[in-house]
């Protein structure tokens, strides 16, 4: 294999710098703007990268009223109740179809990968919800998406590249499935769980469609339905906009645009090391 040269490391480093930097600075302008006080805004054209006045105004007024605190609980119990039990759901899935043998395992397996290329659409979707009385529950913010076919296909495949004198072993042992997928196939699979749960978790934590199809009520709708209302549609968050006059509206979306993004970066430095060998072991073959 050819050494790099000196040329082809330089251009290397100078175009991740570029990239780092491309994505750096929108997030340190939000959080910038987000301590930013009104005459930092108005000195600046933007956002503001670095506050001369830093204050937390603005995310004492976005917590005023309640509704991103309540918005938040309600975000943060769906993604951690729907990332439960989609990756009990997508376990069981896929271990069930990466056995050998399995009685309409092919049936089942190109079920799911048809809803890849096919959707019934939103119509049918919110009248199928509606129907089984799910509508302006929680339960319509998980049930309809808990099992994604990409996901079952990467941890299907996972399960099938693991030895199979290890199954032959725990059937020797006299272990049952059940038992062979807690105590032997699980502790072997902890990075693509993880990889997986975490697709599951950002997908949760970042859904809106969902809330605004099926959710009547204000008070039940999560955090990106705020984010949505309040930044897109200007909309404020006390509903009379009392509570917006203490900080500038500007770094009161940004401080709710900052609360909505740190969960998700708190978790994914742990997740991280998995995530590689996760995704690429999962998808070797299958």
């Amino acid at each position: 294999m050819e050494k790099p040269t000196r040329l082809g490391l330089t251009l290397k480093g100078f175009v991740l710098v570029l990239v780092v930097a491309l994505v750096a600075y929108p997030l340190l302008g939000v959080i910038g703007t987000s301590f930013a006080s009104q005459t930092d805004i108005i000195k600046s054209p933007g956002l503001v990268l670095w506050p001369d006045h830093p204050n937390l105004d603005a995310y004492r007024t976005a917590f005023t009223g309640g509704r991103v605190t309540r918005a938040l609980f309600v975000s943060l119990g769906v993604t951690i109740l729907g990332t439960g039990l989609s990756l009990l759901a997508t376990i069981g899935m896929a271990f069930g179809l990466s056995r050998r043998g399995v009685m309409g395992g092919r049936f089942f397996l190109m079920t799911a990968l048809i809803t890849m290329l096919f959707n019934a659409g939103v119509i049918p979707n919110f009248l199928l919800v509606k129907e089984l009385g799910l509508y302006n529950t929680f339960a319509a913010l998980v049930l309809p998406t808990m099992v994604s076919a990409f996901n079952l296909v990467v941890m299907r495949a996972f399960f099938m590249n693991l030895p199979e004198e290890l199954y032959d072993a725990a059937k020797v042992d006299g272990a049952g499935d059940f038992r062979t997928l807690i105590q032997v196939v699980l502790p072997l699979s902890k990075a693509v769980v993880a990889v997986v749960g975490l697709f599951y978790a950002v997908a949760y934590w970042n859904a809106y469609f969902n809330a605004l199809l099926y959710l009547g009520d204000n008070d039940k709708w999560p955090l990106p339905m705020v984010l949505r209302t309040f930044i897109l549609q200007g909309q404020s968050l006390d509903g009379g906009g009392a509570a917006e006059a203490v900080a500038p509206q500007q770094a009161v979306q940004m401080a709710v645009l900052v609360i909505a993004v740190v969960p998700i970066l708190l978790v994914y430095p742990f997740l991280q090391r998995y995530f590689t060998k996760g995704v690429l072991t999962g998808a070797v073959k299958g």
